[in-house]
């Protein structure tokens, strides 16, 4: 039978990972493997039965034989190669009742393929959300290692971000939302919490209507606990998409994620790649490029995307880049909880722009809303915090307000203990803002804990 590793650093992290869950589910037993009377050649077996439990949305991982995947890959054929990356490459599968899969084949060569394989492996087996891409199985015959996923439909972000039919404003604020929800699954329902480590637009995988799912977790890292702010690791991930402090020092944080997924929605914003070596000079990297931007209220516009060609809501791009703007803080302390994204962003989906609504203003400019004349502030400002809180004057409440339990209370707090200890922004403005217009309307929001091995509906 099949069996995962457990020695060196990769006895390390399985141990490790074990941690994640008090009960830990039980181990997959392999079904029978079929007969091999048959020639592997055989022009009938072009595809596998499937295992028993195949089409329980999460069961145990299931085990497959190298042969098994073989079969269901046509042999690995080129013209079934859905991609690939660092750490092997993604082929499109059929199984016998006609279920699709995406299968990955990992690198032979090299600790970091087997390391990813295991991490993956547990992360998935143990973490369950809409918003995760689904693991099926595994095969480990030999030197192999392949995980055997749901299939996405769509492909990831990426490439419909740069190499496709533009995607619609709505679209894309529901994208970041869903990938946000995800990240706070991670960040905010395990336990204890797991750094995804690697978020990043290729790694956003998009199903049936651009539903999003994270996926590729075998840099995922499990976060600090108790009285722990940062877990030290060798830095990783990808480049233009990694907090400065981690680059830096090595010192991972839960806020080192938010980070990635301000350049991300940045990215979703924008149209422009997180590098970009084909921009000129000073505008390849896309953070640095729009931090100046940022400073200027009247340069707003020159973040959108030009192939929207105006067709989204003015405001909707300015709360869209105050939240960009918190996220992408220099410092880790500044930036907002995932959990506060979360609310911003499904409260930009729940609006979505009606394009049949005729604008008041020139679509050309990016006009000031009235309140913005009566409160308005300089237009030039110091940092990319200042930027996000000029931006505030286009939310329909200026209150400063706090969320706890579902209700407002002004200049509040939540909790006890700093900010550097509990990840918690005491200075948030923006999502704030945001989480008091969405829940002035109706919507409860509430921060909660389970532990990890139970399913998120």
């Amino acid at each position: 039978m099949s069996c995962l590793p457990c020695s060196g650093s990769s006895g390390k992290e399985a141990k490790s990972l074990a941690a994640l869950s008090p009960t830990p589910r039980p181990a997959a037993k392999a079904a029978p493997v079929r007969s091999n009377s048959r020639a592997s050649g055989s022009k009938k077996e072009d595809s596998v039965p499937v295992r028993r439990g195949g089409n329980i949305p999460h069961g145990p991982a299931q085990i497959f034989t190298f042969r098994e995947l073989a079969i269901a890959t046509k042999n690995f054929r080129k013209d079934c190669l859905l991609g690939e990356g660092g750490f092997g490459r993604v082929y499109k599968g059929r199984m016998e009742n006609g279920q699709v899969i995406a299968v990955k084949q990992l690198d032979r060569n090299g600790f970091q393929g087997n390391r990813e394989f295991l991490v993956e492996v547990l992360m998935l087996s143990l973490l369950h959300h809409p918003n995760l891409v689904r693991l099926i199985g595994y095969c480990a015959d030999g030197d192999q290692r392949l995980l055997v996923y749901e299939y996405m439909l769509l492909g990831s972000l990426e490439n419909h971000l740069f190499d496709k039919e533009p995607l619609d404003w709505n679209t894309r604020m529901k994208i970041a939302a869903g990938a946000a929800k995800g990240l706070e699954y991670l960040h905010d329902k395990a336990n204890p919490p797991v750094i995804y480590r690697d978020f990043k637009s290729s790694n956003i995988l998009l199903g049936e209507d651009y539903y999003p799912k994270l996926s590729d977790f075998g840099l995922a890292k499990l976060g600090p606990v108790g009285d722990k702010t940062h877990v030290s690791t060798r830095v990783m991930g990808t480049y233009g998409y990694c907090a400065p402090e981690y680059a830096m020092t090595g010192q991972l944080t839960l806020k080192s994620d938010v980070y990635s997924f301000g350049v991300v929605f940045l990215e979703l914003i924008t149209g422009r790649k997180a590098i970009d070596h084909t921009q000129p000079s000073g505008e390849q990297n896309l953070v640095a490029w729009a931090r100046p931007l940022f400073r200027d209220r009247r340069k707003f516009c020159q973040l959108a995307d030009p192939s929207l060609q105006g067709r989204y809501p003015k405001r909707g791009l300015y709360q869209a880049l105050a939240v960009a703007a918190m996220c992408l803080q220099e410092q880790a302390a500044s930036r907002p909880l995932i959990g506060d994204v979360v609310t911003a962003l499904s409260y930009l989906a729940a609006h979505p722009y009606d394009p049949n609504v005729p604008s008041t203003k020139d679509s050309r400019t990016c006009p000031s809303t009235p309140r913005a004349k009566t409160h308005r502030r300089t237009t030039s400002v110091p940092d990319a915090q200042h930027a996000a809180e000029s931006l505030m004057l286009n939310f329909p409440d200026l209150r400063k307000e706090t969320v706890r339990g579902g209700k407002f209370e002004k200049d509040g707090t939540e909790g006890s203990g700093s900010s550097s200890s509990s990840g918690r922004n005491d200075g948030l403005d923006v999502p704030q803002l945001l989480a008091g217009k969405a829940c002035s309307e109706g919507d409860n929001v509430q921060k909660s804990t389970i532990k990890v091995g139970a399913r998120e509906n």
